[in-house]
């Protein structure tokens, strides 16, 4: 009998989608369903999860309801399943997407029993006369498609999600099938529960994917970075993801000034453009797509070749799920991250006034993130331990901390201490708490618990917590602790580590990476002071700018600033129009002063043979987006700030940052209307006078002199940009 069934399973798999045999364990899941019984898939990206439930579902009578978060997913697999078959009919979906009419043609296929697959928003679900309808209807069994969504610890909660359960029950009962490419131990349980599939077969594949090479950078110039790779991989297919829409527009419209064929997605733009980019992509009629994490989702395009993160993302179950979008044919796969803690910072701002359980979940999984980046560990050794899987290959040769190891260290005396720490603390508290314990730091928390009165209390304290965290990162993945995901990330000892304290031995630890957290600053040009800096001519060229400004009797800053510098020290700019792709320098400030730095550029470059990379010079988006034009345009006819910022939704800060870019790079503007309003005569002739004999351009140099009792940020870099804007441009 068993062989018969896999005669007919093979069968109707050439028949159905022309393939000669199943990837993985897809056979014995699609048995286990035809079966009739409860089912979970654990099946990476690219693992073929869909054909799970879409080969019952056409072997099966009745109709497949397969509940789906996003409509351009559903979109995409109703199309895909149409392409094998010879009639429309025989997958729908149904959303907020169909017109009446469209609704009625679905609801007829339904209901004469040509429809296999009905594809559901869980939203949809819900509504009563969808209920209502779907009781009349036989129903094969409920597949719950990305079913981490399920989940609060999940990287994409949806609190709909949490409601299938008792719908399911209302609209009839049939076998469920749940499928998800990611999800930690802590996130299976949960589905399970929430679907009362505790008892449920699980079929799990491997979360190791060979072909994927990761890496994660200093997130220095990621701009030029995402240029230059692109640049050197050109005409292959790639998505790059940002956490904001603001950054996708920007982004994208920065490639394709540079001449990248290119398109944005993301939840803000109207349903029609972004089906059509997401279809300009499939059709490879552009290479890169610049997107929020909402693009990808089920989109099967195998030959995408590199996924690269321009924002670290929230989790680790986002990140595996988005770099896994990469070499889904089994061919090349390049994923890079680009890193800063500042990142991290504004993501841990963006939690505050949620709730205080929320904000648990969303800063441990951070730290999650935060440990994989900074860690010279294994990067496929940590994934696969995130989501409970050993990989015991000592070196992986496709990441860039096994290609480029770190140096290691002898390990087992500070592994004593820490897990001694962490008895000590009776195993109740977090690693930042244990870190701050070992190296001394009494903060806030630790002095609540009276934790710098114990004995132990900074015996680590030759090293700082920075180094504490990665001990205890380490013990983690070597198994000694473990972290109680239940109780936000308490940290406790395995029956291993107890015997590791009992007769410790050597284990050799890798020293973390330390990111620099000198971010780029906007634009691509803003090259912050690198070692591809010329230190020679940069040497020269602030001579050269010290010495007009003594005949000019102006501040050096006023002149160029030193990242202007920086990037004529890796540019070469050798005549006037190359002067103005420089970071900071519009037309008039190039035309002020650039002539006698091109002169020197250009003899310097001539006398040491310089080749210079002009191949990579990277355009500058036009008045970015027109916003700048809109200011300066607002500002002329003199419209308060505030309106502005408005307007534009921008806040104070970041309209002071634009306006100090234009003034910056040469253009003249007048805030007397704004500043005699807030500033009288005095203050005014203080800090501009301070500015006068003032050696940088530094705020917090100026608030230290001038005093912050009685004078605002705000009210300093406003005099700055009067100064700069009088006498520099």
């Amino acid at each position: 009998m068993a062989k018969v069934a896999k005669t007919i399973l093979s069968e109707s798999l050439k028949k159905h989608f022309g393939f000669s045999k199943f990837k993985g364990n897809q056979e014995s899941i699609i048995q286990h369903v035809l079966d009739g019984k409860n089912t979970f898939v654990l099946m990476p990206t690219g693992g073929g999860k869909s054909l799970c439930y879409q080969l019952p579902a056409l072997m099966l009578e009745g109709t497949a309801i397969i509940i789906s978060p996003l409509i351009a997913l559903m979109k995409n697999q109703v199309d895909t399943m149409r392409n094998f078959m010879s009639e429309d009919g025989v997958a729908h979906f149904m959303n907020s997407s169909l017109n009446k009419a469209q609704i009625t043609k679905v609801k007829e296929d339904l209901l004469s029993g040509k429809t296999k697959m009905l594809y559901v928003a869980p939203e949809s679900l819900t509504k009563e006369d969808n209920i209502l309808f779907l009781k009349q209807i036989t129903i094969s069994f409920y597949a719950i498609d990305e079913a981490h969504c399920i989940s609060e610890w999940g990287h994409d909660f949806r609190p709909e999600y949490r409601r299938i359960r008792p719908i399911i029950s209302e609209i009839g009962e049939a076998p469920l099938m749940a499928l998800t490419a990611t999800a930690t131990p802590k996130v299976q349980h949960d589905i399970q529960k929430n679907l009362g599939m505790l008892d449920v077969h699980m079929f799990k594949a491997s979360f190791n994917r060979p072909n994927l090479y990761y890496e994660v950078r200093p997130k220095i110039n990621a701009e030029k970075e995402i240029i230059k790779y692109i640049k050197n991989n050109a005409e292959k297919s790639g998505i790059i993801y940002c956490l904001s829409r603001k950054k996708v527009e920007e982004l994208a419209e920065q490639l394709e000034v540079n001449g990248i064929k290119v398109a944005p997605y993301h939840a803000g733009m109207d349903a029609a453009t972004r089906s059509n980019n997401q279809d300009r992509f499939l059709m490879e009629e552009v290479d890169v797509i610049v997107a929020t994490i909402a693009f990808g989702m089920g989109i099967d395009k195998p030959d995408v070749r590199y996924v690269i993160h321009y924002d670290i993302p929230k989790s680790l179950e986002g990140y595996y799920q988005e770099t896994g979008r990469a070499g889904r044919d089994g061919g090349e796969g390049i994923c890079i991250a680009f890193y800063s803690y500042k990142d991290i910072q504004r993501l841990e701002k963006f939690m505050q006034g949620k709730p205080v359980a929320e904000q648990e979940i969303g800063k441990q999984l951070l730290q999650e993130t935060v440990a994989y980046a900074e860690s010279a560990l294994c990067r496929r050794k940590l994934l696969l331990h995130y989501f409970g899987e050993e990989f015991t290959v000592p070196n992986c040769e496709n990441c860039d901390n096994c290609r480029h190891p770190k140096s290691q260290f002898e390990g087992e005396q500070y592994l004593v201490t820490a897990l001694g720490a962490i008895l000590e603390l009776q195993e109740k508290f977090k690693a930042e708490h244990i870190a701050n314990f070992l190296a001394g730091n009494a903060d806030s928390a630790i002095k609540s618990y009276k934790h710098h009165k114990m004995e132990m209390f900074g015996c680590g304290d030759e090293k700082d917590d920075h180094f504490w965290n990665m001990v205890l990162r380490q013990a983690l993945v070597v198994g000694l602790i473990q972290k109680e995901i239940e109780n936000y990330g308490l940290l406790k000892l395995t029956p291993k580590g107890r015997d590791f304290l009992d007769e410790p031995y050597s284990i050799m630890l890798s020293q973390d990476h330390e990111y620099s957290d000198d971010e780029e600053d906007g634009g691509v040009n803003m090259a912050g002071k690198s070692s591809t800096v010329d230190d020679e001519l940069f040497k020269i060229l602030k001579d050269l700018r010290k010495k007009l400004s003594k005949q000019k009797n102006l501040p050096p800053f006023v002149i160029f600033q030193d990242t202007s510098l920086e990037d004529m020290c890796i540019q070469y700019p050798i005549n006037m129009n190359e002067m103005q792709n420089i970071a900071g320098v519009g037309a008039g400030k190039a035309q002020r002063y650039g002539k006698e730095f091109v002169d020197i550029i250009k003899a310097y470059v001539e006398e040491k043979e310089i080749v210079r990379p002009q191949d990579m010079v990277v355009k500058s988006v036009i008045n970015k987006s027109g916003l700048k034009v809109y200011i300066i345009q607002a500002i002329d006819r003199k419209i308060a700030l505030e309106d502005i910022c408005e307007s534009k939704n921008l806040d104070i800060p970041e309209l002071l940052a634009e306006i100090e870019a234009i003034v910056n790079s040469g253009t003249k503007i007048n805030l007397d209307y704004y500043i005699n309003q807030i500033l009288d005569e005095d203050h005014r002739d203080e800090i501009y006078d301070y500015f006068r004999n003032a050696e940088t351009e530094s705020i917090e140099d100026a608030i230290r002199v001038l005093g912050e009792d009685e004078f605002s940020e705000e009210d300093i870099r406003l005099m700055r940009v009067k100064f700069i804007s009088e006498l520099g441009n």
